[in-house]
């Protein structure tokens, strides 16, 4: 298969890897030093497995590259609408496109059925220009366990001891397309399924985001420093509580208990991604990650006090720091 990956930072750089260990053919779409170092020298993934070493061929702009047979975009949600004006050229008549972003996703009322079926996420897709320019047909959804950093351009370092990648169709149909890409994946050695259910998945990530996210933004340390605060940790366990109601108003129950969830992170000395993202002066994606899922606990009368809090101040200090603003 030829297949683009959109965005080759952290999660983008290690599913490229992978997809090339698993022989398919790939390009990537990137910039800046990321770019120069992948023309320079192709892109390393270091994984406890052993380094994954690639030379995919890499462009700035998607008329370099031409229709692939699948896309996997793995930008930050920020990032979107500007993905959505410049992808065309990557797309056939019949080319998927999987979104592997964290968060509520633009596409997450598509073929949901009730009420509301097609509403937008305006906090993510504002304009409907993703909505509109590849459209949910196309789409595939993408959740990613995988901790992972940029140490240098060129390099990805993979820290969790294993990964795992869920794909899922916006109906929940098991797609030849969907069954295909994670074969391709697994080829590549990363644990690939297919789930009937992907928008409960997204809730499952969603409330590792919501647990350490927005504390860890605060104390800017990592995970396992972070929650070795035992006041620290009994606010982020009630943030995960307050999260499992939210998904079980919104009709997707995620089981476990909340203590277990923040008990996993106090051995892991791994940055959220959003942290990376302020240490690194990148965008914030404080909407599809926070800010929705407080919208939906309103609009379902959840209440979410804990949750609240530490978001608008996470939002301040994203604020404060010139990578994110509300009114955006």
């Amino acid at each position: 298969m030829k297949i683009c990956i959109y965005g080759p930072g952290a999660i983008g750089g290690h599913l490229a890897g992978r997809l090339a260990k698993g022989g398919a053919e790939v390009s990537v779409i990137a910039r800046g030093a990321q770019l120069a170092a992948i023309l320079a020298r192709g892109l390393t993934v270091r994984t406890a497995e052993g380094d994954i070493h690639c030379r995919p061929q890499a462009a700035e702009h998607p008329a370099e590259l031409g229709p692939q047979d699948a896309v996997v975009v793995c930008t930050k949600t920020p990032a979107l609408p500007a993905v959505a004006r410049a992808i065309g050229p990557l797309l056939g008549a019949e080319t998927p496109v999987v979104f592997v972003t964290n968060g509520i996703p633009w596409w997450y009322f598509a073929s949901h059925g009730g009420p509301q079926e097609g509403a937008r996420v305006p906090e993510v897709d504002p304009g409907d220009v993703v909505w509109n320019a590849i459209g949910p047909a196309r789409a595939i959804g993408g959740v990613i366990y995988s901790a992972c950093s940029v140490p240098e351009p060129g390099v990805v370092e993979v820290t969790s001891r294993t990964s795992k990648l869920i794909l899922g169709e916006p109906d929940g149909r098991r797609s030849d397309r969907a069954l295909a890409l994670a074969k391709a994946f697994k080829l590549g050695g990363i644990a690939c399924s297919v789930s009937e259910d992907i928008r409960t998945d997204v809730w499952g990530k969603l409330l590792n985001n919501l647990s350490n996210g927005p504390i860890c933004t605060l104390t800017r340390r990592n995970m396992r420093d972070t929650f070795r605060d035992a006041t620290i940790r009994e606010a982020a366990v009630q943030v995960v509580r307050e999260g499992l109601a939210i998904a079980a108003a919104m009709g997707r129950p995620v089981g476990g208990a909340a203590e277990d969830r923040i008990n996993v992170s106090v051995d892991i000395p791994h940055k959220p991604s959003i942290l990376q993202d302020l240490e690194a002066g990148r965008p914030m994606e404080v909407d599809a990650l926070f800010q929705v899922p407080l919208r939906l606990a309103r609009e379902c009368g959840v209440p979410a006090p804990t949750l609240a809090l530490v978001v608008a101040l996470a939002a301040q200090a994203a604020e404060a720091a010139g990578l994110y603003r509300k009114d955006a």
